[in-house]
Order: C-alpha cells, then sequence, then structure tokens
C-alpha cells in the first residue's frame, strides 16, 4: 500500500468522521447537524433524534402535571421523510382530557456555507382528530422537507390525571444519540418507578427540593427533582418471534401507589392481590357473574347432561359452547351486567362473555374449573410486582379433570379440547380462586406441535416422479391448516398445488375431517417434472419446506426469540431409482445442535437397495429463547434453509 493510498484512507476516514460531527446535548441546530450525511452506526437507519429532553413537573398554580417535549431529528434519506410527520396522543375521560399547546416546529436546511434557512410551521397545519373514546390525536408535518433536513419541534401538555404521571420512552424505531427526561414529584404522590427494557442509564440523579408545592391554605410540600438520560440508543427493530414491543422497549413507567392530601388523609391506589381478588369476586361484571349460579340443563341436550365419564361430559360441553356461540372479536375481561345474557340471545358476544358462559356449564356439571385472566401477547405482559388490573385484557378457563390440567377457550371454530388461541402463548397469567386465593401459573401448550412429511416417488416412462405424500400435523401447525382448509376447501388445494413449482397435485383427501381433530392428515399424489442436462437427472427433493427464508435477519437481536410452544419438523423422502438411474452425486450430512442441546438439525440421506432414503429432523425444544441464542438460531435456521434450497441430488439415467 503507497503512502499516497493511506493518507487517501485517512482523508476519508476523516471526511467521515466530519460528516457525523453532530451535536447531541443541545436543542440549537449547528451547521455541523444539517450537514451530516449518514450515521455510521447504523447504516440503515433513515432518520435519527440528535436530541431529546422531556421536563414533568406539578404546576403550583392549578396543580395539574405539566410536561414540556424538545427535539432535534435528522432526516437521512428520503425513506425517512415520514419522521417529518409528529402525533400527539391525548388521554380522555368522560370527564376531562389532556391538552397541547405552545407548539413550535421549525425545519433547518444548508443553502451555502455554514448558513442555514430556517422554515417554521403555520398554525394552520396543526391538526386536530379524535382517535377513539379514549385518545384525541393532535398531528402536524414539518414543512421543506429535504435529504439531510433537521427538524426541532416542542410543545407542552396539560394533564388532570396525576394518576398517570407521564412515562418517558429512550428508545423508539428510530436511533437516538442523546434522550433525557427530567421530573419534579411533589412528596404527596407515591409512585411505583419502573425502568423497563433492560438498558443502562447514563444520568440517574435524584434530590429533594424543599417547598416546591405550596397550597393557598399555606399547605407545602417537597418534591423530589430526578434526572435520567441515556445516550447511543439503538433503534428497536421488530422481527418475527416476539411478543409485544412494549415489553422490551427501554423507558420509565409510573404506576401511582398512593395519594396523601393536605389535611393528611391518605388514599391508597396499589392494593395487594388480596384485595384486588375481593375487589374482583364483587365486581359485578367478572366475579358476580362467574359465581352466578346457572341451570345446565336449559342449556345442554339431553346426551351431554346424562354422559357419566366427566371428560367426555367436558369435551361436550366444550364443544357445544364453540359451536353455539360466536365470538365478536372484542378483546376486554369486564362486561356489563347484561353480557352473558346478550350473549345467550344474541349467539354473540366478547371472549369473557363466552368463557365465562363456558366456566359457568362446566361448574354447574360438577367439573373443578376456574377463571385466567392474562395479557395477550399483542397487549404485552402483566405487571407482577404489583397488582395493575389495567394490564390484563383477555379471560379463559382451566378446568381440572382426573387430575389433569386443562387451559380452555371456546372463542375459535378450530380449537381442540385444551388448546388455547396462539395470541393466549404469553408466559403466565392470573388464575382466580375467590376461596383461596388467585395466583400465577404458567401457559404452556400441553400438546406438542409437530408436522411429518412422509414421501415416496417412483419414475415413470416419462423420467417424471411420482407417488403419494403423507402429510401429519398436530398442535398449532394443525390449527392453521385447519383454518385455512375448513372455511374453503377448493382454494386450500389450490393454494397448496401453487406452492409446489413444476408439481400437479391429484387424488387430495383429508383424513382427518373433523374441525377440532388433534390433528391435521392429509394424503395427495403428486407428479414432479425433473430437471434433466444431458443424461443426468438434477433433484431437489423438497418440494415442500418448513420455511422458506431465514426469518432472523439482525445484526443483533436485544430481546427474546419467542415462538409461543415447541417445535418438531420431520421430512421423509425416498425415491425408488430400480435399475433406471444410479446415484452420482448427494449432498453432505448435518447435524446442528443449539447450546445446551435446546434444538437440533439433522439431515441424512444414504442409498439402499437402489433407493434413496432421505430424513431431515428439525426441533425446537424451548416456546422461547433468550437474546443470547439469536446468533445460534440465526445460524440454524440459515442452515435449515440452505438445506431445504439447495440440497442436490445428480442421477444418471442407465438407459
Amino acid at each position: 500500500m503507497t503512502k499516497f493510498t493511506i493518507a487517501l484512507i485517512l482523508l476519508l476516514n476523516l471526511y467521515c468522521f466530519a460528516q457525523e460531527n453532530y451535536y447531541p446535548y443541545s436543542f440549537n441546530v449547528k451547521p455541523e447537524d444539517v450537514k451530516a450525511a449518514a450515521f455510521s452506526k447504523d447504516s440503515t437507519a433513515n432518520a435519527l433524534i440528535i436530541y431529546e429532553r422531556g421536563n414533568s413537573y406539578v404546576d403550583n398554580e392549578d396543580f395539574e402535571l405539566k410536561t414540556e417535549i424538545e427535539c432535534k431529528l435528522k432526516i437521512l434519506n428520503r425513506e425517512g421523510f415520514d419522521e417529518a410527520t409528529i402525533v400527539i396522543p391525548l388521554y380522555k375521560n368522560k370527564d376531562n382530557s389532556q391538552k397541547v399547546f405552545d407548539i413550535l416546529a421549525s425545519t433547518h436546511n444548508i443553502i451555502s456555507g455554514d448558513k442555514i434557512e430556517e422554515t417554521t410551521l403555520s398554525k394552520k397545519d396543526i391538526h386536530n382528530e379524535e382517535y377513539n373514546e379514549n385518545y384525541n390525536l393532535v398531528k402536524f408535518t414539518l414543512p421543506n422537507i429535504k435529504e439531510g433536513s433537521v427538524i426541532t419541534y416542542s410543545y407542552k401538555i396539560t394533564s388532570p390525571f396525576m394518576f398517570n404521571y407521564k412515562g418517558w420512552n429512550f428508545q423508539g424505531d428510530i436511533p437516538k444519540l442523546y434522550s433525557e427526561y427530567n421530573t419534579s414529584v411533589p412528596a404527596n404522590w407515591q409512585y411505583h418507578i419502573k425502568l423497563i427494557g433492560g438498558k443502562k442509564l447514563m444520568t440517574n440523579e435524584s434530590k429533594i427540593a424543599k417547598h416546591c408545592l405550596t397550597t393557598f391554605n399555606g399547605g407545602v410540600a417537597d418534591c423530589t427533582i430526578s434526572k435520567y438520560a441515556m445516550k447511543d440508543i439503538p433503534a428497536f427493530i421488530e422481527e418475527d418471534y416476539m411478543t409485544s414491543k412494549h415489553n422490551y422497549l427501554a423507558r420509565i413507567e409510573y404506576e401511582l401507589k398512593s395519594f396523601k392530601n393536605f389535611t393528611g388523609a391518605v388514599n391508597h391506589y396499589t392494593k395487594s392481590w388480596d384485595d384486588v381478588d375481593d375487589e374482583l369476586k364483587k365486581e359485578k361484571s367478572v366475579g358476580r357473574q362467574i359465581l352466578k349460579s346457572i341451570d345446565a340443563t336449559e342449556f345442554l341436550p339431553e346426551t351431554i347432561i346424562n354422559e357419566t365419564d366427566i371428560l367426555k361430559k367436558a369435551k361436550a360441553i366444550y364443544y357445544f359452547v364453540q359451536e353455539n356461540y360466536t365470538w365478536d372479536g372484542k378483546y376486554s375481561i369486564y362486561n356489563d351486567e347484561l353480557s352473558v345474557k346478550e350473549l345467550i340471545k344474541n349467539k354473540s358476544g366478547n371472549v369473557s362473555s363466552i368463557n365465562i358462559l363456558l366456566h359457568n356449564l362446566l361448574d354447574a356439571s360438577g367439573i373443578e374449573v376456574k377463571p385466567i385472566i392474562m395479557s395477550t401477547r399483542e397487549n404485552g405482559f402483566a405487571t407482577k410486582e404489583i397488582p395493575v388490573i389495567s394490564d390484563f385484557n383477555y379471560l379463559t378457563v382451566q378446568a381440572i379433570v382426573d387430575n389433569n390440567t386443562y387451559f380452555l377457550d371456546a372463542t375459535e371454530r378450530y380449537l381442540t379440547f385444551g388448546e388455547i388461541p396462539f395470541r393466549c402463548l404469553n408466559g403466565y397469567a392470573r388464575l382466580l380462586d375467590f376461596k383461596s386465593g388467585s395466583s400465577w401459573i404458567d401457559i404452556n401448550p400441553i400438546r406438542t406441535t409437530y408436522t411429518m412429511y412422509n414421501t415416496e416417488l417412483n419414475f415413470d416412462d416419462e423420467k417424471n416422479l411420482i407417488g403419494e405424500v403423507k402429510r401429519k400435523s398436530s398442535g398449532y401447525h394443525a390449527l392453521y391448516s385447519k383454518e385455512r382448509y375448513f372455511p374453503n376447501k377448493n382454494s386450500y388445494v389450490d393454494e397448496l398445488s401453487n406452492s409446489l413449482p413444476n408439481t400437479e397435485i391429484s387424488d387430495y383427501n383429508l383424513i382427518s375431517e373433523d374441525k377440532t381433530s388433534d390433528n391435521f392428515y392429509e394424503t395427495y399424489n403428486i407428479q414432479y417434472k425433473t430437471e434433466q442436462i444431458g443424461d443426468n437427472i438434477y433433484l431437489n427433493p423438497f418440494f415442500d419446506k418448513f420455511t422458506s427464508e431465514n426469518p432472523f435477519k439482525l445484526q443483533e437481536r436485544t430481546y427474546p426469540v419467542d415462538f409461543g410452544y415447541r417445535t418438531n419438523y420431520m421430512y421423509s423422502f425416498k425415491i425408488n431409482l430400480g435399475d433406471k438411474y444410479t446415484l452420482l452425486e448427494k449432498p453432505q450430512d448435518t447435524n446442528l445442535s443449539l447450546p445446551s442441546n435446546a434444538g437440533q438439525l439433522i439431515f441424512t440421506s444414504e442409498l439402499v437397495d437402489n433407493s434413496i432414503n432421505l430424513i431431515l429432523k428439525f426441533n425446537l425444544k424451548s416456546p422461547a429463547y433468550p437474546p443470547e441464542f439469536y446468533p445460534y438460531l440465526k445460524e440454524i435456521f440459515n442452515k435449515l434453509v440452505d438445506i431445504q434450497q439447495n440440497s442436490i441430488f445428480v442421477l444418471k439415467s442407465n438407459s
């Protein structure tokens, strides 16, 4: 390498460094902020928050919570233009709402040298939208956006809801260089403060300010003044096989524990589970409906009433509710007092009404049963440290029959007894027991989820492969097939045929015709057109694939890989060569395992009596893996995809 080349590389490095000389500790826009053209720490980033700061405090005059926000954001390319649209959610209830004021926003562009052109947001471009019963939205889009623009915006929010102290997201969908949050919390309000996401704070400081809050009648309170900050925060990138990103975003949350007014009276908001159990027991839309007696003979046919086998009876009641009542797609553990009555009348209702009816019919039939409240995968994890009922959005049922435990949910048509929807596989839930007290329980599928292919083929006179495919699946693999097959059988077969290139399907047959069967067992004949070059045939035996691409593409993943359930997959393939063909080449065998034997990939093939016998086995022994497993999962899926795409058998024609 010449001296000139070395000097050029150093010069380019210095140039790149100069291009990223951001000012992350100031709201003011510097020429270097606008001139910067890239972000080397994340070459995929389309935009970047250079600086953001929040400040929350209780106003000394109206005693409302005020929050001041300011942000400086860099647009790196055209794909980042969406970041110039700002949406401010404002919480509301029947009596009051949050409000936003003093919105100021500008776009900054370099026009020559270090001269910056500033284009300000017009008030007429600020729009209000009624989003739903709980939120209004305020939206605006910064003007004059270009590649390289820096936008700044600031605003203030006033909130009458001190129970909902403003939380702070340090992490978001784009990277941040610096994020700071300042708070002033009067001693009257006691909060449970949670730092979520596992990232370390750069700054975590607190001090006491004396007499920061005073009332007209002489009441005073001290305040805890806190400062939290993080720097160099990567973007949170969502990927397959995860629960709600809300579980993993680096942020601070506040949960009100108690409030003490200036007369000394104290209201406690954080209760024990004993208190919550007692409240739920008396609550008209949960406990009172669950504990309500019901006459099973008014609902169930005599065949179910007279069934003496307790497990058969439990299954019959489950399938009766599943078949006769339709879920309206709505969640919530709470119902109005008439919800079960409305369900019975309209044959349709939300999750709670259907599963409470199931609970009550099982209970009236002498089956041991308890309700379960949970948070779905998309809703996020329920807080374990303290009871937070608002964390829960779903109700299912636990039944115990012959000392075996079953989780039941009658909202879906194709679930089998003891199976709950995938949305419910969120790790744990709260079992309600109004006599002995509620408790946390693990939510794990009782059945193994698997798929097994068995294919045996022969060559016909046209050098095509013909034969039968047998495919059997269980658990959630079977559920997904049932959900596609039963609504439209012809569409399912067409979809299957279209997924198998160069292959014709005939004589399709579903052996397990029951919609709620434990498994999905299908057979069909295929004719596969082989690829011939000269006297040789090049054959990839994987007509059907477990996955066509690796779902894991990140350089690093900081949150768990959550499949929801354990998986087993086996692909068995046999080709009878007879005396027509000779095997020239076969792919290399593979045996790859995850650490601690938490999963395995085995691929073997051999020639026996002039027949190719191939087996691919793939299993994941855990429903979820911590982030440390990510590179190993990425590797094993890479290998799985490679085997399915690139395993070629070379056959020579003997004729």
